[in-house]
Formats: C-alpha cells, sequence, structure tokens
C-alpha cells in the first residue's frame, strides 16, 4: 500500500493534539499546506511549526490551523470572515468547512499570490478584501465566524460588532511576544470569553490593532 500524502499523515496526527471535528481533519487531509509556502519552505510544510511567507509574514503551525478552525464550530452553511489572508492555507481549509469565506489582508503582495493560489485550486467560495483588517468587512457583515490570524492587544470592536448573534470569533490576544488564543460568542447582546490556549503570532496592524 503507498504511503498516504503528508497532508493526510498529518490530518491523522491531529486526533492527538487534541482535535476531534471530523469535519477538520478531513479539510487539513485535503489541503497540501506546501502550496501555500515559498518554494524554499515547502519541504518543511509538515513540520508543525510557522514558517516565514514573505513581508514578515508567517503561515501559522498547521495544529494551530486546526484548532483554530475547530474552535468556530463551523457547520457547513456559515459565512466565515478570515482576517490576515497571508498565504491563503487558513482559508482554503476555511473554504471546505463552510458556504463562503470573505478574508481581508493588508499586504497586496501577500493577497495576489493567495488569491491565483486559490484560483488554481478550483476554490470559488473565498471573497478577497484588502485594507485594514481590524475593522473588518462591515458590507459583508453579520459573520456566523470571524478568525483572525495575527495577534491583537484586545479584541477590535469593529469585529466583534460584526458578528451575528450566535457566532464566534476567535483571535490571539496580548502583547507582542506572548498571547492567549481566546474564543468570543455573542449571544444576544452579550459577549461570552474564554481562553483556549497559549500561542504567538505576528502582531494585528490597524486602527484597532498595533500602530505598526
Amino acid at each position: 500500500m503507498p504511503d498516504p500524502h503528508p497532508a493526510a499523515a498529518f490530518a491523522e496526527s491531529l486526533r492527538g493534539r487534541g482535535i476531534a471535528d471530523e469535519r477538520v481533519i478531513a479539510a487539513v487531509a485535503a489541503v497540501d499546506r506546501a502550496r501555500f509556502m515559498p518554494p524554499g519552505q515547502r519541504s518543511a510544510a509538515w513540520i508543525d511549526a510557522a514558517r516565514p511567507i514573505g513581508s514578515g509574514q508567517t503561515i501559522s503551525q498547521p495544529s494551530l490551523v486546526a484548532r483554530m478552525t475547530g474552535a468556530l464550530e463551523l457547520t457547513g452553511d456559515e459565512t466565515v470572515l478570515e482576517i490576515g489572508t497571508g498565504s491563503g492555507y487558513q482559508a482554503a481549509i476555511l473554504a471546505r468547512l463552510c458556504a463562503r469565506v470573505v478574508t481581508v489582508e493588508r499586504l497586496p503582495e501577500l493577497a495576489d499570490p493567495a488569491r491565483e493560489t486559490l484560483g488554481e485550486l478550483g476554490v470559488e467560495n473565498v471573497t478577497f478584501r484588502t485594507g485594514d483588517g481590524t475593522l473588518g468587512a462591515p458590507e459583508e457583515a453579520p459573520f456566523d465566524a470571524i478568525v483572525v490570524t495575527a495577534a491583537a492587544p484586545d479584541v477590535p470592536p469593529a469585529l466583534r460588532d460584526q458578528l451575528a448573534d450566535g457566532g464566534r470569533l476567535v483571535i490571539p490576544v496580548g502583547d507582542r511576544f506572548t498571547q492567549e488564543l481566546i474564543r468570543v460568542r455573542k449571544t444576544g447582546k452579550e459577549f461570552d470569553r474564554e481562553t483556549l490556549c497559549g500561542c504567538r503570532f505576528v502582531p494585528l496592524i490597524g486602527e484597532q490593532g498595533w500602530s505598526s
């Protein structure tokens, strides 16, 4: 029997890392992380570590992508906002798990290649926006779920306010060096907040994030 594709093999390992959502595991198995990395980084695609993708940004470690995706509790019919497109890997995972993804990236030099890669892979349910991710995409709101792939000093009010009733927001919050991954759940006018794990991300730059 041939060896499984590295993506599939890594996805199976997620079960031992506390990832229980079978849909998330299947999505990780179906998306080749190497396609979203610079050529010189692709041999390390399935090492569970963040890797540089240029412009001072990184592609998150795949187990953390899976954990954040699972925390969104997607069932298939949601509209999801992603802040921080990066190379497009997280968006490709989300696209398999929800009806529509709106992804915002402040750096055109990352957004343009990400759009091209997802197009080459036949992903058709991702809408790209270039701009200040801390302000979200109010013209597309409300969102059933929001995931932020950079660290903020606190939850940007604009993102919180773009959640639909019952919506979930997953975001790293802390200082520039260490953060906690938190989930905010909106119920009526209330926002419940819980800590999921420790983490470390690049800073979320923008009006309601870090200034630089």
